[in-house]
């Protein structure tokens, strides 16, 4: 995928890989299932593996400006936690049919206010601009006309990061340096590439999967469609991981399966963090691990049916 880098020069991107890339965390998208990333978070700070620098897409854009602008402690991803417990749907995707009906009839390019996430950020963003992040932090975006990749590094933190989660035709894209950007998912789900490219030796990958065990499809047209693109981008992110292999020492950390939260859903946080919490620690805890090669646990990624599994059996 092309990529087009923002809010530095090809130097700084340099200076970053050379002086301070030894361990990457790259955080993918996945709306309400980045609760998975909060458990993972805490396994990799309990055990004293800290990040020199920091990759996010969408909500993993959202996680990563948290824990890149405050101490690397289980007690930093606890208040993080704390923030994500409180969180209801309608909060983030607020009904609003006025913005729906416009968004119907062609005046604007989405249905939904991108509010209760403004709102979020503007409470619990600890940082102005995204270069003052204690952890070097690079969020995703893409281009909306061109489809490019937008690598952001510097610049004011919020927009950045609104534009990372800019769902697309979900949420308004965001303009920055007169380009309109919107979900870095569209163009880079899980940004491993990104991490390699920077110079990271080792690559802890966080994704949070897809719900890989639901009781029936998603009855909303938003949840429908937050469902089908976590689908796209889990089948996406399988690829590209089995394709960098070798290139650095990958460890991916495995989302839940099965899993039966859709990503829309954000009444089973609980759940989805301290399910993230014993996936990761599982595979931290085990020496015996090969991080060498894709692992097998990789292939939860991959679409599949528990339903049919149990039929079958």
């Amino acid at each position: 995928m092309p990529r087009h880098r923002g809010g530095g020069t090809d130097s700084a991107d340099s200076s970053v890989a050379r002086v301070f890339v030894r361990v990457a965390f790259v955080l993918s998208g996945g709306a309400s299932l980045g609760a998975i990333q909060v458990g993972m978070l805490r396994a990799l700070f309990e055990r004293r593996i800290v990040p020199d620098l920091i990759i996010g897409t969408s909500i993993g854009a959202l996680n990563g400006v948290y824990i890149a602008s405050r101490p690397a402690t289980p007690e930093t991803v606890d208040a993080l936690a704390d923030i994500w417990l409180r969180l209801h749907r309608f909060q983030i995707f607020p009904p609003d049919p006025i913005t729906g009906l416009l968004g119907l009839i062609g005046l604007t390019d989405h249905f939904l206010p991108s509010i209760g996430l403004r709102r979020i950020l503007r409470r619990h963003q600890n940082i102005n601009r995204l270069e003052d992040a204690t952890i070097p932090l690079h969020v995703i975006a893409t281009d909306a006309r061109s489809g490019m990749e937008r690598r952001l590094f510097k610049g004011p933190a919020q927009p950045a990061v609104m534009a990372s989660a800019a769902m697309p035709g979900v949420f308004p894209a965001v303009e920055i340096d007169g380009e309109q950007l919107i979900d870095g998912g569209v163009a880079s789900n899980t940004p491993t590439s990104d991490a390699i490219e920077l110079g990271a030796r080792t690559v802890f990958v966080l994704p949070t999967g897809h719900a890989c065990d639901l009781p029936h499809p998603p009855r909303s047209a938003l949840a429908m469609a937050i469902h089908a693109n976590t689908l796209l981008l889990s089948r996406r992110a399988l690829v590209d991981i089995n394709r960098l292999a070798g290139r650095a020492r990958l460890i991916v950390l495995p989302p839940p399966c099965p899993q039966s939260v859709h990503p829309a859903d954000f009444r089973h946080t609980r759940k989805l963090i301290d399910s993230g919490y014993a996936q990761a620690a599982t595979v931290l805890d085990n020496p015996d691990v090969d991080h060498s090669t894709p692992p097998s646990w990789l292939q939860r990624l991959a679409p599949h049916d528990h339903r049919q599994a149990r039929i079958l059996s």
